[in-house]
């Protein structure tokens, strides 16, 4: 009904809804039989309780960060996320706890400032420019000046499904030095030094 209601596909829906708790209403009840119905809702409810418990018990299990341990998880981050090439520092996410977390990093591991962390959005046609915009600058707390001219995928043969899936495109922070090469090209190469370590 929401697939219909939306044009959202039905495996992006479930992926959405997978832990939220369900209760039927009405309307469904009388499309289908309620007895499968209530035992699929009771089934997708302990799933729920028990993804929630595990997440519980997870946060509890890590506890809180030594600097050490931001070290190491923004290495992990920077091996799966970051610009490995071209001496160029720079992390790209759609996610925004993702994308804070590459910022807190830069600024505690890194010893990097606001003025050298940049943010570049990738978006689609259809994006409100404004809103995305807006969106990243709170969920980073960096300053719309920091923000560069934002990249619009026109590629004709794209899925307009990214667009739902990415409501607010994707974020690219980028490392400026400041004509201070230790917050560039140095950096760069000491995070491959890091990322060679850890791989190693």
């Amino acid at each position: 009904m929401i697939n219909r209601k939306i044009g959202v596909s039905k495996s992006t829906l479930s992926d959405w809804f997978k832990d939220k708790p369900f209760t039927p209403n009405q309307e469904v009840l009388q499309r289908i039989q309620y007895g499968p119905m209530k035992s699929g809702a009771l089934k997708h409810n302990r799933k729920v309780e028990e993804v929630r418990k595990l997440r519980e018990e997870g946060v509890r299990e890590i506890g809180t960060l030594t600097k050490r341990d931001l070290w190491l998880l923004g290495i992990g981050l920077y091996i799966g996320e970051g610009t490995k090439t071209h001496d160029i520092v720079r992390v790209i996410n759609s996610d925004p706890k993702v994308i804070k977390l590459a910022i807190r990093w830069f600024q505690e591991v890194c010893d990097l400032q606001k003025e050298n962390i940049t943010v570049r959005l990738f978006l689609y046609p259809d994006s409100d420019i404004r809103e995305c915009t807006e969106f990243w600058r709170k969920a980073t707390g960096i300053p719309l000046m920091n923000f560069r001219k934002s990249q619009i995928d026109r590629r004709v043969n794209k899925s307009a499904a990214n667009k739902r899936k990415l409501p607010y495109g994707t974020a690219h922070v980028t490392i400026v030095c400041g004509n201070d090469p230790s917050k560039g090209v140095r950096l760069h190469r000491k995070i491959m030094g890091w990322v060679a370590g850890a791989l190693s």
